[in-house]
């Protein structure tokens, strides 16, 4: 077994909080895959494979799959159903791991590789402080180099956060969530340092922090580099050879470029979707005709399609390049035509519509009680999660005849970013007991509906009534490149330009910061340059969302809930009266849930919710706990029915269940001979509370007047 460690730091002084370490082994305990390695960071250890398939496939796509296996087992628990413990579907956090990786690492497959891939990230011990993403990052970039696959790595990726002020280099679990931001980078060494993947959020960051943190992380990134580097020199392992550029089909691109080039012109550079793919369909009809007819080789016949694609990415790049033209006729830094809606769906909570150019999203917004919150159960958190988003996407969205099934990854990546981007600027539960969930509906479309995800969110937080810190808005960067280092940014990306484009370049935010980043490219990586404009030109066209559309929509949050939306009371009672609340297995909390139509929810500290949709309800059972769980002390009045008499004065009980006596001297300013001439059994009396001992033992007296 051969080791290697790679120690980063130590860090700028007042920049971070320690040094940080990657250890790396080449156990080949995974041999016959095509590499594998195992990365350790403290004493978390990830197990990364990679396989290649034999066969070469012609799907379209390059046939790459990357999965990220979370196991009960490397945090010490036994988790899962009851009648069935063991790991299922792929949680949430497991899927935008797995999604994290695949983006850093797909861009830097060669052009045209249609063999399938897999790689697989499996955490086989997690020690609560490291967070085996990168450790994942780290394992697949090595387990490819070190493999016989073509990939043109090696990449390195950090985590960037910031205690108090100062940058934190791969904070631990505890330090993110001290921190103010979670900056996730990968990139590569062609030169310059180039960029491949992002995934950000944080408290409404300005652009010159992730400036600053992308400036700290730089040299770490080398670092990293260098020392995978240093493990890759010392393999003799040979890729297969692979030609991303086929001199056999030179002649046949020369003879069909001209061809198409002017066909495909037309078909593309028109603004409305449905026409330009009808066009482009029927192009695609008629050029494999004509490939049929002169070519009787299924070879030539599979390039063609490939070759079809890649001209409409080549002329998409050298309109805007070339005569800053788009498909639409936009400028560069033009956003399309822009429409938003709010309150329309009668019996919803909230709902807001956004709309931009042919892209149209949805969003519902439901308001539940405390208790309706998501339950987490998993390798790295077990807890509850009060605001949700989740975004669907069906198959009329695009104009698609597909099966239904349940979300995707995608659908669970874009939900999730959408979440992130919105979470900074979600109440506290102090301020909004309420448990929140939005569900985006892509209705129609055309490119960055996970940003319009965002706006139409926005939208009917705003509708809902929900006091919201600022409205947040998203967009999406892109880019042509062109030979000579030669690019232009393009602002709103559409579907051909996000398909054919080098960069999709996503950030949310509010006018004061950024909320949430995501970058993916299809280039070998951007430039810090590059980074920083598209910054800058997100944050003028998210200001601008704000101002004209937003905010012209729905200015500020609706003064009051929706009439259909659940009441919410929330008050604090002694920690030491749950125990009478919940009453003996659950009887009393049940009993008053049933008789009053409410639920009920309380925390360990002794904050109660009531929660029902009738507010006199509402009102008769926050009355009834309130009394129920009330300190009693002296000087309150009471009305209390007598429930025992003994020979020296009556024991009456008073709200909370508990038991005062009513001494013979003390039920009327007159003096009593027997107890029963004034009260009897049953009967309700007002008492005051006139002493409280020190075995708590109450005293009451029905000697008072009502003025007092």
């Amino acid at each position: 077994m051969t080791n290697f460690t790679c120690t980063l730091g130590p860090a700028p002084s007042g920049a971070g909080l320690g040094e940080k370490s990657f250890h790396i082994e080449l156990p080949n305990w995974a041999e016959q895959a095509n590499g594998n390695v195992l990365v350790k960071s403290g004493e978390t250890v990830t197990l990364v494979t990679a396989v290649m398939g034999n066969e070469l496939l012609n799907q379209g796509f390059f046939p790459l799959t990357v999965d990220y296996e979370e196991r009960f087992y490397a945090a010490g628990k036994i988790l899962g159903s009851r009648f069935m413990r063991r790991e299922g579907r792929p949680s949430d956090g497991a899927i935008i791991t797995a999604r994290l990786i695949d983006r850093a690492i797909r861009p830097l497959f060669p052009k045209n590789f249609l063999r399938e891939v897999q790689v697989i990230c499996t955490c086989l011990s997690w020690d609560a402080q490291n967070d085996p993403d990168l450790s994942g990052l780290l394992g697949a970039s090595l387990a490819l180099s070190l493999s016989n696959i073509p990939w043109k790595g090696p990449i390195a990726a950090v985590r960037i956060g910031r205690v108090q002020g100062n940058f934190v280099l791969n904070p631990t679990y505890q330090e993110r969530a001290e921190s103010d931001l979670d900056f996730v980078l990968a990139g590569k060494q062609d030169g310059d340092l180039l960029f491949n993947m992002i995934e950000a959020e944080g408290d409404e960051i300005p652009e010159e922090t992730y400036e600053q943190a992308l400036a700290f992380a730089e040299p770490f990134l080398i670092q990293l580099l260098e020392f995978q580097k240093q493990i890759i020199a010392r393999s003799e392992v040979q890729k297969i050879p692979h030609e991303e550029k086929d001199p056999l089909f030179d002649d046949f691109k020369k003879e069909f470029r001209k061809w198409l080039e002017p066909k495909l012109g037309q078909a593309l550079f028109q603004g409305d979707k449905q026409t330009r793919m009808a066009s482009l369909n029927e192009l695609k009809k008629e050029y494999a005709a004509l490939v049929a007819e002169k070519y009787n080789d299924a070879q030539i016949q599979k390039y063609a399609e490939l070759f079809f694609e890649e001209e409409i990415g080549r002329i998409v790049h050298k309109g805007v390049l070339e005569r800053d033209q788009r498909v639409d006729d936009r400028k560069p830094d033009e956003i399309r035509p822009l429409a938003a809606n709010a309150g329309f769906l009668p019996r919803t909570h909230g709902s807001g519509m956004f709309e931009r150019g042919q892209t149209r999203t949805l969003s519902i917004l439901t308001l539940g009680a405390p208790g309706d919150q998501r339950l987490f159960e998993g390798m790295e958190f077990i807890g509850k999660k009060r605001f949700m988003h989740h975004y669907n996407f069906p198959p009329y969205a695009p104009g698609e005849v597909k099966p239904l099934r349940g979300p995707g990854r995608r659908e669970i990546g874009h939900g999730i970013l959408a979440e992130k981007s919105l979470f900074p600027v979600i109440p506290a539960p102090e301020e909004f007991p309420y448990t929140i969930r939005i569900v985006t509906e892509v209705v129609s479309s055309n490119g960055s509906t996970s940003m319009a995800a965002v706006c139409s969110s926005t939208l009917a937080l705003l509708d809902a009534g929900v006091p919201i810190k600022r409205p947040v808005a998203g967009i999406s960067i892109g880019l042509m490149t062109g030979e000579g280092g030669t690019y232009k940014l393009l602002t709103d990306i559409q579907g051909p330009e996000d398909h054919h484009g080098d960069m999709d370049f996503k950030v949310a935010g509010t006018k004061q910061g950024i909320c949430a980043i995501q970058l993916d490219v299809k280039v070998a990586g951007i430039t810090e340059q590059i980074l920083k404009e598209a910054l800058r030109a997100a944050k003028k066209a998210r200001v601008h969302i704000i101002d004209e559309v937003i905010a012209k929509a729905m200015p500020k949050p609706r003064a009051e809930l929706s009439p259909w939306a659940p009441k919410i009371a929330t008050f604090h009672i002694n920690p030491e009266k749950i125990g009478l609340l919940i009453g003996s297995g659950g009887k009393t909390i049940n009993r008053i849930s049933d008789e009053y139509g409410v639920e009920i929810d309380i925390e360990e500290t002794g904050q109660v919710f009531i929660t029902s949709q009738d507010k006199g309800q509402l009102d008769k059972a926050v009355e009834f706990v309130q009394n129920l769980t009330h300190e009693v002390q002296v000087g309150d009045i009471f009305e209390g029915k007598v429930k025992r008499i003994m020979e020296f004065g009556a024991f009456v009980e008073i709200p909370g269940g508990q038991e005062g006596l009513v001494h013979i001297s003390q039920l009327a300013p007159h003096r009593v001979n027997k107890v029963q001439d004034v009260v009897k059994l049953g009967q309700t009396v007002s008492v005051k509370v006139t002493e409280i001992d020190e075995l708590g033992r109450i005293n009451l007296s029905m000697k008072f007047s009502t003025d007092e």
